[in-house]
């Protein structure tokens, strides 16, 4: 899981096996990025219908945050929606990016290692050398 800015550039991660759903893995990432030394909190999150959870858009509202995610097609009850608001979402094509940056290192694309530590460690460099690249240009 990564969270970024704006930008594109990554604010935090969190690694995970593969089989947990998206809607899990939020509230760790979120508690990485509360660890990181930055400067207040993110104002919105925009994430996919991988996120539609009415447990989920309550998390991101405690925080302060205002959640932007579209609802599935079950969801009937779907709190936190606002058509004005949604309209943002087309903006998810930032993290898109940057997870094809990502996928250009070839031992996170592939994921060699074995240890979890090893790879993490991966993945931060990896992170590092995004935000190097888009300061530097």
């Amino acid at each position: 899981m990564v969270l970024v800015d704006g930008a594109g550039a990554p604010l935090g991660i969190h690694v995970e096996a593969a089989s947990p759903a998206e809607v899990k893995l939020l509230k760790p990432t979120l508690e990485n990025l509360d660890q990181a030394e930055l400067q207040g909190h993110p104002e919105r999150l925009i994430g996919d219908r991988g996120y539609d959870s009415n447990a989920v858009r309550e998390l991101l509202v405690e925080r302060e945050i205002e959640p932007i995610i579209p609802a599935r097609k079950n969801n009937r009850k779907a709190t936190h929606q606002d058509g004005r608001k949604l309209r943002r979402y087309r903006h998810r094509w930032i993290i898109e990016r940057t997870n094809a940056w990502l996928q250009n290192f070839r031992r996170l694309a592939v994921r060699y290692e074995r240890s979890v530590t090893v790879f993490t460690a991966m993945l931060h460099l990896a992170c590092a050398l995004i935000c190097l690249n888009r300061v530097l240009g």
